[in-house]
This record gives C-alpha cells, sequence and structure tokens, in this order.
C-alpha cells in the first residue's frame, strides 16, 4: 500500500496560500481518481483509492504544518505503511514558481513541515515531491510571504506544476522513482 500526504495547514484562512500547494495537489488527485478526503484517521483527512498499482491512501494532515509529523506517524504506525511507500508534497520556496523537484530522500532544507517528519519518523529516507513557489523576494519574511495567497498571474503556472506533479506520481506509483527523478527534474513548465 502506498500513501500520498499532502502538506498544508487546516482552515479555510490558510486554503490558497503558497504554503498549501500540497493539500491542493492532493485533493486535484483525489478528484481526479473519484474519491472523497473526509474519513478522519490518523489526525488527517484521508481516502482510499484502488490503483492499478495497488491500494493508495490520499492524506491531508489536520495538525498544522509545523507538526505534520504526528499524522504521519500516526499513519505509518497504524496503517502499517512502510516510509518506502511513502510520498510527501509539499512547497518549496528555493524552488521558482514552475518547477517541481522529486526526491527519493535527503535533508527538510528549511521545511518545518518535512523536518517534523523526518524527526517524528527518524528516518530522512522518505520519497517527495517539492513544488516550486518562489523564489521568495529579497527582504521578504519567509512565513509571511508562504501564508500569502499566490497573485492570480501566478495560478496558472502554478497549476501546470500540480499537473506535472500528477504526472510524476503515476510514475513514482508505478515503482519509478528514478525515471519521474529524470523526467521532471531538469526545469520549469517546458520540461
Amino acid at each position: 500500500m502506498w500513501a500520498v500526504v499532502g502538506l498544508g495547514n487546516p482552515g479555510r484562512r490558510y486554503a490558497r496560500t503558497r504554503h498549501n500547494v500540497g493539500f491542493e495537489f492532493v485533493k486535484r488527485v483525489a478528484q481526479d481518481w473519484g474519491v472523497r478526503l473526509r474519513k478522519p484517521r490518523y489526525f488527517s483527512k484521508v481516502a482510499g483509492a484502488d490503483r492499478p498499482q495497488g491500494k493508495v491512501l490520499l492524506v491531508l494532515p489536520q495538525t498544522f504544518m509545523n507538526e505534520s509529523g504526528l499524522a504521519v506517524r500516526s499513519l505509518v504506525s497504524q496503517a502499517g505503511i512502510s516510509s518506502r511507500h511513502l510520498i510527501v508534497v509539499y512547497d518549496d520556496f528555493d524552488l521558482p514558481l514552475g518547477e517541481i523537484r522529486i526526491r527519493a530522500g535527503g535533508s527538510a532544507g528549511s521545511h518545518k513541515g518535512m523536518g517534523s517528519i523526518i524527526r517524528e519518523l527518524d528516518t530522512a529516507e522518505i520519497t517527495r515531491i517539492r513544488i516550486g513557489i518562489g523564489p521568495l523576494p529579497e527582504e521578504a519574511d519567509p512565513v509571511e510571504y508562504v501564508l500569502s495567497d499566490f497573485p492570480r498571474g501566478e495560478r496558472s503556472i502554478l497549476n501546470e506544476s500540480l499537473s506535472r506533479g500528477q504526472e510524476a506520481l503515476e510514475l513514482m506509483l508505478a515503482g519509478d522513482v528514478q525515471g519521474a527523478m529524470n523526467r521532471f527534474n531538469s526545469g520549469g513548465p517546458s520540461a
């Protein structure tokens, strides 16, 4: 069984902010797969989907971003998900808007939600899809920036990124993380 976890903050106030790109991604996947993210489990909203690659849980932690690891630890321990079958999707202001990056592990960088997951699971070997929301403007407060909404003109670029992320997800669920990295880590929207 696989689990795809989108990181974000619960509540309407944060719904369309840059920091909720992971939530937006998982909601799009759920809509495309015809499942509803409702079932409250693992401190999260969860939906199960039967896919060609097997059962996939779509997960939206309902802890706030900086405590995402609590929900993911609950998911891993109670659902019996191996960290090798966990894919975490989140925003990254170190990547330009329009770019995505697939990683099979590594540090959390400046992302506190991913840092919480790494601490709670005691491993950095977690597959992830990072979705660019940057660059962080000079002199900008990082917290204010990630909690701000996307300007109208940036939404279409974000939507392209989310679509490419979904293509990458299908490869990853088929067991081809390296193929997803080779195909999608080369740059922006034309990649």
